[in-house]
């Protein structure tokens, strides 16, 4: 045997499974066999219309009648179509008594609106001078906000309403905003991003006879888009999705928001009756500005949410 067969023979064999230069930027479902890819396509294909299963039945089930719903409630189609459900809701039905969808609406909208702004705003001003500014016990602040992110929200329910009471805030719109203006979550996410800001921007601000707010405002801030719409859809979703504060800080038909009423709703103080179509609408039409908003955002999400992770 020649010397170049022996050393054919004695390199060592690359494994089927090892990844080659000819593997690079190939999709990794692409290396097994073709009943391996299948089968995971077919797992894939069926755990996601499982997951999607319970919105394709709270959609049918809006537009069925109450007896279809109570006859049929895992039917994906309605026996006799109808729209009455969404017309009680949106007051274009004379039976829209006894459901004040649309005061809940725009008790939602107007508590979302007013705290994904605060948020947005302090959340970022409170992460950048966590990041950049150099005063004394910066690091014990933030050891604190850590610590914030570590308490359940259930804990703090008693002293939330004793504080709320006692400086006469309890079933009012300002305490309803104001102890959610600012999130330990979203200032976390702010210092992040703005620690993988170059300093050399800043810099050149500062000698261009910038303050530190100039820089904050007019610098830093354009540049952290992607993490001020990450922090804007968590705000706006938490706000708008919020249950425990408000079952705390209001107690009046008044003030109800949209969980705040929809639980009450389901609980059967609202009518009689299952009026599973009625429940199951109202479900629906809450959902629909958040998940607007995130697809309408997605790509600036992730690459917020990726901000950060990351360091040059």
């Amino acid at each position: 045997m020649t010397a170049a067969g022996t050393a054919i023979r004695d390199r060592p064999q690359r494994s089927p499974h090892r990844r080659g230069p000819r593997d690079r930027g190939r999709p990794v479902l692409s290396r097994f066999p073709l009943r391996w890819r299948l089968a995971g396509y077919a797992a894939v294909l069926g755990l996601g219309l499982l997951y999607l299963l319970p919105f394709a039945l709270q959609l049918a089930t809006g537009f069925k009648t109450d007896p279809d719903a109570a006859a049929h409630p895992l039917a994906l189609l309605p026996t006799t179509p109808t729209t009455a459900a969404y017309q009680r809701l949106l007051g274009l039905s004379q039976a829209a008594e006894g459901v004040p969808f649309l005061r809940w609406l725009g008790n939602s909208a107007l508590v979302a609106v007013l705290v994904t702004a605060g948020r947005v705003l302090f959340d970022s001003m409170a992460g950048y001078a966590l990041a950049r500014l150099r005063f004394w016990g910066r690091s014990t602040l933030f050891a604190f906000v850590l610590a914030v992110m570590a308490v359940p929200g259930v804990a703090l329910l008693i002293p939330k309403f004793l504080v709320l009471n006692t400086f006469g805030l309890f079933d009012t719109y300002s305490g309803m905003v104001l102890p959610l203006l600012v999130d330990a979550a979203g200032i976390f996410i702010m210092k992040q991003f703005f620690e993988s800001v170059p300093r050399e921007v800043e810099e050149a601000a500062r000698v261009d006879g910038a303050g530190v707010f100039r820089i904050f405002w007019s610098v830093v801030l354009p540049m952290a888009r992607p993490a001020l719409i990450t922090l804007t859809i968590l705000s706006f979703q938490g706000s708008w999705n919020e249950f425990t504060h408000f079952l705390v800080s209001t107690q009046s038909g008044q003030y109800e928001t949209l969980t705040t009423g929809l639980a009450r709703f389901v609980s059967g103080g609202l009518g009689g009756g299952t009026q599973y179509p009625l429940k199951l609408a109202a479900a629906l039409l809450s959902t629909l500005p958040v998940a607007a908003l995130f697809f309408c955002f997605q790509r600036y999400f992730v690459s917020g949410a990726n901000s950060g992770a990351v360091k040059e």
